[in-house]
């Protein structure tokens, strides 16, 4: 998806209007996330590039895009440019030693008493 959204549209409003864009962009998301993986990939990843115009589009992720388009309608920006292209991605396991990483010592994530931790 490459689109410049317009947030002043000619007899709507625009609470409504910046509410179907983000709507329009979530859907987009879910869609590609349905999309049959290739060989060898674990999840759909996202390059995300988001700016006022399609030239001063600058990299950003996934999750800050909807607080970005929030800051840009907070301004009273009249347009934003979102690219969003979706690359199939391969996780890789956490060194050991490396916070949340599973150590293998909690017996599962039960305590004594059977209970999830």
């Amino acid at each position: 998806m490459r689109k410049t959204f317009q947030l002043h549209v000619e007899g709507k409003n625009r609470d409504r209007v910046l509410d179907a864009v983000k709507h329009e962009i979530r859907k987009y998301i879910k869609r590609e996330r349905r999309r049959e993986l290739p060989e060898g990939a674990d999840f759909w990843d996202f390059d995300c590039q988001f700016g006022r115009t399609r030239e001063d589009a600058a990299v950003a992720h996934l999750s800050a895009l909807t607080g970005l388009i929030n800051e840009v309608a907070a301004e009273g920006g009249p347009q934003f440019h979102v690219e969003i292209v979706a690359r199939p991605g391969k996780r890789t396991p956490r060194p050991e030693g490396e916070p949340g990483a599973p150590s293998g010592q909690d017996g599962g994530g039960m305590d004594e008493a059977g209970e999830g931790a």
